[in-house]
């Protein structure tokens, strides 16, 4: 038996499947599946009608502001000129970080009412009335959050009034019911007492619906302070903007312009209390001097007067000299450490909000440290005023003025050190100049150690008396070191929502249906393609079966063409490659992995493309199990078949039964059903029956039952000569491929050929393209055919 095989391959598969990415069957492959589009893009847009219908407008709301940075000139080594607390350097990045604080933020939402909200019902919605009001709520004794019984998760609460007339309203309970009340009358709920007063635009809203929102005023800050971005406007100056998105743009204004002022408050509260602390330090110590000056000037005029003494030797003035010079800086050195244990003590006090003034003591860092203890410690009295210390609020405050405190304290124990070292070599030179002096008469060693203590507190108390005048003066024409540039406006309106919600109603319309079916078609584990195939399996395709959506046989007698009617007739073509020289006696053997993938489709039809060309073909239902080709063929019921002539039930000639389709076609039925089909196959009488049948017909196809279910193929394989497995597009899995090349590497079916089946071009974007010569082709080609399915 010859057998050829050559150019198969090449004469079924189609060039256009060999190229990796076609724009034409992606674009095919989705809109077969139109009305999903349509379906989508249609939700989509209505949402988005929805959308634009309720939502608002957005602006914009910017304001510029100036910072001064004062910054000490390197060559500023004066006492007078180091300690001026007033001027003390500003750090930007430090002042951006007070702007946007939870304490500034929080007294602009009370000083503006943020927290209480009110709208007015239009229909659906409810629009705001910020400062349009016709009612003003004044809250008495409000209820924090945590302290609340049954406070809501979103810790908010929605209150529904009606305006009466001017002097009452309805108050909506929970169940709906109105209750009249007046204003100015105290009402009470979770959130504390409140009552309200009617405004000047009362009249305009009588009858109206009213919804008064009582926010949580601690959640709102945390919002704000997120919502309102403070940035360096350039690198090379201290101009600082600050922007804040809002649907009304006046909130937004007023919110940016009082956090402004509240800001250049702050700041020049803040000065005020150091300037405070200062004076109140320096006069401290100009009383204590003033005593002691005076004690020193009578024991000198006491002594001369007792002794006579007028002046003393040059050698003794030379000695007197250095050391005063010595017991001023030793003196110094007492001012510094006395000022270092009145920051200890402040740093060990349990609360306070006036830091010590820092006298003599030049340390960045260490002012640096005071500042910040106290500014947290200014926010922890503020907090305090509202809230129980139990708050969790005051953890991470209190972690910080922890922290701060170690800082100041190490800071402290350093300096303290090193002035404690500095006073230990001062009172040693002291030492040294003393013995000197002790040389000189008694007399004048005692006027010239009095003498000595008058300069010394002489010139530290005119020091002192200088930098009072001096703060002082400052103090009394205390400036802002803040510069408003731009008072909050509307920088820009934001994007129409209109068209960003159309724009993004398209986005979706679109991209929703291709990602669905992206997704599905990629968890689709089934056979798409030829090369899904031909990457598993080195077994040729035969031919190629377009979808059919009714499984009747396929008419080769009426004019003109089909795809079906030529792709058929393609794979009738190729078997004659395949049988080579043989023309007589041919046994095709059609199978399947699974039910329902076209073996009976394509054993019937194959049989009559061989009849049409006076073949004399004879199909054989062996498909023992679920015969459906006597239903095709309209044969009677129970007419004799295989199964009764391999039980020896029924002759040859009994069981052949001509056609009405061809006069070529012949066929033999299942017959009776049985309960052992496949020990019926393995009887001597089956190849009896096709050794006979080779005799008398052309060609001999033989439907057989799925072979990954039931062994009837492998068994009747042994007397075929080809088989023809079909592979049924979307509809066999990929692992089937896996079994095939399995049973094929082992020859349990000889001589495999396959047949891809029930190909959808438009469903899938893979198939032949015939184009537009043929002009009866209409398959497929009505966009509103199988709607349901197209989802």
């Amino acid at each position: 038996m010859a057998k050829q095989r050559p150019q198969i391959t090449t004469l079924i598969i189609p060039e256009e499947n060999k190229k990796p990415f076609s724009i034409k069957s992606i674009l095919v492959k989705y809109l077969y599946h139109w009305p999903l589009f349509v379906l989508i893009l249609l939700l989509a847009l209505s949402a988005a009608v929805v959308y634009i219908h309720f939502a608002k407008p957005s602006y914009q709301i910017t304001a510029t502001l100036i910072i001064n940075e004062n910054k000490k000139s390197p060559d500023q080594q004066s006492a007078l000129s180091q300690i001026d607390l007033l001027s003390s350097s500003k750090q930007i990045e430090n002042e951006m970080e007070i702007i946007k604080s939870n304490r500034l933020i929080s007294q602009v939402i009370k000083e503006l009412q943020l927290a209480t909200v009110f709208r007015k019902k239009e229909g659906l919605i409810f629009s705001n009335l910020y400062k349009s009001s016709p009612v003003r709520l004044i809250q008495f004794n409000p209820v924090l959050p945590n302290q609340r019984k049954n406070a809501n998760s979103d810790k908010k609460q929605v209150v529904y009034i009606v305006i009466k007339d001017k002097k009452s309203f309805f108050l909506k309970a929970p169940d709906n019911q109105l209750k009249e009340c007046n204003f100015n009358t105290l009402l009470s709920n979770t959130w504390g007492t409140w009552r309200l007063e009617p405004t000047n635009l009362l009249s305009e809203y009588k009858g109206a619906t009213i919804q008064i929102t009582f926010l949580d005023s601690e959640k709102l800050a945390l919002d704000y302070q997120k919502a309102i971005d403070v940035s360096l406007t350039n690198k090379l100056s201290t101009s600082v903007s600050l922007t804040l998105d809002d649907e009304i743009a006046q909130r937004g204004k007023d919110i940016l312009n009082t956090l402004i002022s509240d800001y250049k408050d702050y700041g020049k509260q803040e000065n005020e209390l150091n300037a405070k602390a200062t004076l109140a330090f320096l006069d401290n110590r100009l009383d204590s001097l003033t005593s002691e000056l005076n004690i020193v000037e009578l024991d000198i005029e006491g002594f001369k007067s007792s002794r006579g003494l007028t002046d003393i030797s040059t050698e003794a003035k030379i000695n007197l000299e250095n050391l005063q010079d010595n017991d001023r800086l030793l003196n110094n050195v007492k001012v510094k450490l006395s000022v270092i244990n009145e920051i200890e003590n402040y740093v060990n006090s349990p609360l306070t909000t006036r830091p010590p003034a820092t006298l003599e003591i030049n340390d960045p860092a260490l002012n640096s440290l005071i500042e910040s203890l106290s500014r947290l410690l200014l926010q922890k009295s503020s907090l305090l005023a509202v809230s129980p210390e139990t708050n969790p609020d005051f953890e991470p405050l209190n972690r910080q003025i922890a922290t701060t405190r170690a800082a100041i304290r190490e800071n402290i124990a350093s300096i303290k050190s090193s002035l404690l070292s500095t006073q230990e070599k001062l009172q040693s030179f002291n030492t040294a100049l003393e013995s000197s002096i002790k040389k000189i008469p008694t007399e004048e060693r005692q006027l010239v150690s009095i003498k000595r203590q008058q300069a010394v507190k002489e010139g530290l108390y005119t020091y002192l008396l200088q930098k009072r005048e001096e703060i002082a003066a400052n103090y009394a024409t205390l400036v802002s070191t803040v510069r408003i540039v731009d008072q909050a406006y509307i920088s820009k309106a934001m994007a129409s929502k209109k068209e960003i919600a159309l724009a993004l109603a398209l986005i979706l319309g679109f991209s929703l249906p291709i990602g669905i079916i992206y997704l599905r078609n990629n968890l689709n584990e089934s056979v798409i393609n030829a090369s899904d195939i031909e990457n598993v399996l080195e077994i040729p395709i035969i031919g190629e079966v377009a979808f059919q959506k009714n499984k009747s046989l396929i008419s080769f007698e009426t004019t003109g063409t089909s795809t079906i009617r030529e792709q058929l007739r393609t794979l009738r073509t190729n078997l004659y490659y395949l049988y080579g020289d043989k023309t007589n006696g041919r046994v095709t053997l059609v199978t399947s992995s699974l039910p329902e993938e076209g073996k009976t489709f394509i054993s019937s039809n194959l049989g009559i493309t061989l009849a049409q060309v006076s073949r004399k073909t004879i199909i054989l239902e062996m498909n023992l199990r679920q015969p459906k080709l006597e239903e095709t063929f309209k044969l009677k019921d129970r007419e004799p078949g295989i199964t009764d002539f391999l039980n020896d039930k029924a002759k040859l000639e009994d069981i052949i039964h001509q056609t009405e389709l061809n006069p070529n076609l012949y066929f033999i039925a299942s017959g009776a059903i049985v309960n052992n089909p496949a020990e019926l196959l393995e009887k001597p009488q089956l190849k009896y029956l096709i050794d006979a049948l080779k005799n008398n017909f052309d060609d001999i196809i033989i439907n057989s039952a799925p072979v990954h279910l039931f062994p009837d193929a492998t068994i009747l394989s042994r007397l075929t000569d080809i088989t023809l497995y079909i592979i049924k597009q979307g509809f066999t899995e990929t692992k089937e491929l896996e079994f095939l090349r399995e049973i094929n590497n082992k020859k349990h079916l000889n001589n495999i050929q396959i047949v891809f089946n029930g190909v959808q071009r438009t469903k899938y974007g893979y198939g032949y393209n015939y184009g537009n010569s043929y002009s009866k082709l209409k398959e497929g080609r009505n966009i509103f055919s199988d709607f349901w399915k197209r989802f």
